[in-house]
């Protein structure tokens, strides 16, 4: 039945990637704003396909911790279901991923329309850099900044240390960070096809101050918080 349901998610998601990107291609000549509302809609369908389907749900804790303005976000990474939730909480938003996404048939021509941050992971230099000038210059436009600080999807209870760039985005930028932490890695596994029924518990964590705070206090407020909360969500002892 895992199987069957898990298929059945991933024939939606096909169908609706290749229907939503071929549409929102058609939306180049609109304003950013009408394009990101086009595209993402398919992130709302596949959210309901995925409860319908596979019976995976959520709940959300801490929405009165979200500022009424863009900050930068840091999110643990554990599966591809919090790229899709996270639109649903910070709207609109731009992710800070690897170049080679947009790349991707269909799926990474629709992302490309959206002002991503892509760098080149080969050059931590520049890929540095671009993230400053980018993010501040998405934030100065209205949108949230999404960061997964630790780098790649993590294993329940892996553990990474948090690089340097939305810390340092933070930083010199002077926008807050909202850091977020879930257990979804405990139903959709990364590199796993099967997605398991149940409900995923995402906090939404108090806006970390940037100003007067380097980026090591920053990484260090945002990485304790997450890991304490974490831990909480799946009733383990916390990273030390």
């Amino acid at each position: 039945m895992l199987i069957l349901r898990s298929t059945l998610y991933a024939m939606g998601q096909a169908c609706s990637t290749i229907l939503v990107a071929t549409l929102g291609l058609l939306t180049l000549p609109f304003p950013y704003r009408t394009r990101y509302r086009c595209i993402t809609l398919w992130t709302r369908f596949n959210l309901w396909w995925l409860e319908k389907s596979c019976g995976l749900r959520c709940e959300i804790e801490g929405l009165e911790h979200v500022p009424a303005e863009p900050c930068i976000v840091f999110s643990r990474h554990e599966s591809a279901w919090e790229t899709l939730a996270l639109q649903k909480i910070f709207n609109p938003q731009v992710w800070v991923l690897k170049r080679e996404i947009l790349w991707l048939p269909f799926f990474g021509w629709a992302i490309a329309m959206l002002k991503p941050i892509a760098i080149n992971r080969s050059s931590a230099r520049r890929a540095l850099v671009q993230l400053k000038e980018q993010g501040r210059a998405r934030l100065q436009e209205g949108c949230w900044v999404v960061i997964f600080p630790e780098g790649t999807r993590l294993a329940p209870g892996g553990h990474r240390r948090y690089g340097r760039g939305g810390a340092s985005l933070a930083e010199e930028s002077g926008y807050p960070v909202v850091p977020v932490a879930h257990n979804a890695g405990d139903f959709w596994p990364r590199k796993s096809f099967l997605k398991l029924p149940g409900t995923i518990r995402l906090v939404v964590g108090p806006a970390i101050e940037s100003k007067g705070r380097s980026a090591i206090e920053i990484n260090a407020l945002a990485e304790a918080w997450i890991g304490e909360t974490v831990a909480r969500l799946r009733d383990i002892p916390a990273n030390t």
